[in-house]
This record gives structure tokens, sequence and C-alpha cells, in this order.
């Protein structure tokens, strides 16, 4: 499916690619659920992807919370830039390591509905008009959801695919 370009289908294409993400792993059996990757991925397996895919969920969602407060934002991330975004990916991977899979499953779920009801909440207009909100710059919320959802989870599958063969 090509780049959202309203509402519905923003809503349409996270939906469909969080169904394939959880709908693959959900096929798989415990021992292949767990399996390390191999050593070339800093996520060492689909834990440490799920972790990661809700950690960027809680950023999207403070980043939007803060930044039509009208704050300052630290994006991505207090103490982090986009050029070492490597460096935060890093840092959170340490944060949930030793969470269990069942605790960052459910957590991904729960941010995942969190992202789904903000963006539910505003019009085509809002979410895809540029250059609208101070905080997002030259591009539109939506760009900002899309990044966070849909092509996130079409990464995270994908990794998931190649680092379990």
């Amino acid at each position: 499916m090509p780049r959202p370009q309203n509402k519905q289908e923003l809503l349409q294409l996270n939906e469909a690619n969080y169904q394939k993400l959880l709908g693959f792993i959900d096929g798989l059996s415990a021992e292949k659920r767990d399996k390390e990757f191999h050593l070339e991925y800093m996520n060492r397996n689909i834990r440490d992807v799920l972790a990661h895919l809700h950690h960027w969920h809680l950023m999207m969602l403070r980043w939007h919370e803060e930044g039509m407060a009208g704050k300052k934002l630290a994006m991505p991330a207090e103490g982090y830039t986009w050029k070492i975004v490597p460096d935060l990916n890093r840092a959170i991977w340490i944060s949930y390591n030793q969470t269990p899979y069942n605790e960052v499953i459910a957590a991904f779920k729960a941010s995942y509905n969190d992202v789904r009801r903000l963006i539910e909440q505003y019009s085509d207009e809002a979410l895809f008009a540029k250059k609208k909100y101070a905080w997002i710059g030259s591009t539109s919320l939506g760009a900002y959801f899309v990044s966070a959802t849909s092509s996130h989870y079409d990464w995270a599958l994908k990794l998931i695919k190649k680092a379990l063969k």
C-alpha cells in the first residue's frame, strides 16, 4: 500500500501492518519466538524488537503531548539527536532487555492502542497538512505517525523474518 494520504489510509495501514506483525509472531512456536538472533543484530530476539516498537510509540506520544503544549521538545529523546539514533536504540534495548516477553508484548499492544486512539482524534487536514504544528517543522503530523507505526511495523517484520532464517 502506498504511503497514507489521509486518516482512513493511515489507520488502515497501521492496522494491517500491526496485524501482519502479530500474526507472524503468533504463528511461531515458543522456541522460534524466543530464538536469539545472529550477533549482527542489536535487537537479539522478538521481545527486543517489540520493546523497541513500544518505546518509539511512547516517544511519539510524548512528542505529541509536549509539542501540542508548546513545550521545548527533546527529539528524539533527552540527550540524543537524530544523528545518533543508533545510540538511543541501544539505550532502549538496554532498558528492556531483562523484561519478560509477556510484559513487552502487552505493553506494545497497549501503546499501539494509545497511538491509534490519538490518530483517531484528528481530521485529515490536521494529520496531513504540512507545517501545521510548529513542533513538527516542515512535515506533517501524519508523517510522524507513519514513521512511528506502520513503517516501523513493516521494518520489524522484515527484520524478524531475516533474523530467523
